[in-house]
């Protein structure tokens, strides 16, 4: 084994308990990261990905969100714009911690680089093919829990405020391009933009098997039944049509 990945997620958890688990908001961030540790090591799996790569991917999963829980301690937000970038704190945290989760510099690199891009809206250029691959990675298993969570987690008893809000025009224009919706650094979504928003990181999933986890767990649906709104079988066959051409 290159990576002891059971010592890697209790030295995680051992970080996490540095923070206040109590609250629900801190608290979910320790579950989405084993969360995306699984999906990452799924994804890699059903890509026939060596035995190496599965496992350095399975570490970024659990590690991709380390910055969160100081991000929250210190801002009370996980927005980036009101506080700071959680990927770039994230490689911060572990130019100095990395070696409490994997023993060997040799993924250094690797590790720090998808971290960096996971959540920016575009990964940046000049990668090699091997961090291109485990940025993707990434990108997708923490797209596909974030589908998830939106389903029964986000916005909790915001549900009536949401519903029948209309959809805006540039909301809507980029979402029938399948295109990422950006938040302006100076807006915040509200209503249905932000439902949205969250719904077109179908549009920004890279691997088959990743599409297949979308799908197989019906997630698409879910998250537009739970809501009401004008549009909603627009929305729903703009989804669908896109999820069954990345099939095929």
């Amino acid at each position: 084994m290159i990576i002891d990945l059971e010592k890697a997620k209790k030295e995680f958890l051992k970080y996490t308990e540095n923070y206040d688990l109590t609250n629900e908001n801190i608290n979910r961030k320790q579950g989405h990261s084993i969360r995306v540790m699984n999906i990452s090591k799924q994804i890699a799996t059903e890509l026939n990905l060596t035995e190496e790569q599965i496992q350095i991917a399975t570490l970024i999963g659990l590690l991709h969100d380390i910055a969160r829980f100081e991000q929250y301690t210190q801002y009370q937000t996980y927005n980036d714009n009101r506080s700071f970038d959680h990927g770039d704190y994230g490689v911060e945290i572990l130019d100095k911690d990395i070696r409490k989760y994997i023993e060997t510099d040799k993924y250094d690199k690797i590790i720090k680089v998808a971290i960096k891009n996971h959540n920016k809206f575009e990964i940046e250029e000049g990668l090699n093919e091997e961090e291109l691959l485990f940025s993707k990675l990434i990108r997708d298993a923490d797209k596909i829990d974030i589908l998830y969570e939106t389903i029964w987690l986000f916005w909790k008893g915001e549900d009536k405020a949401i519903n029948n809000t209309e959809i805006s025009p540039e909301v809507m224009e980029k979402f029938e391009q399948n295109k990422l919706i950006k938040r302006d650094e100076n807006k915040v979504f509200v209503g249905m933009d932000k439902v949205m928003s969250v719904l077109a990181f179908i549009f920004d999933i890279n691997y088959k098997p990743s599409f297949k986890i979308i799908k197989e767990n019906d997630y698409i649906n879910k998250i537009i039944d739970r809501f009401e709104f004008k549009d909603k079988e627009k929305v729903r066959n703009i989804a669908l049509q896109y999820l069954q051409e990345k099939e095929r």
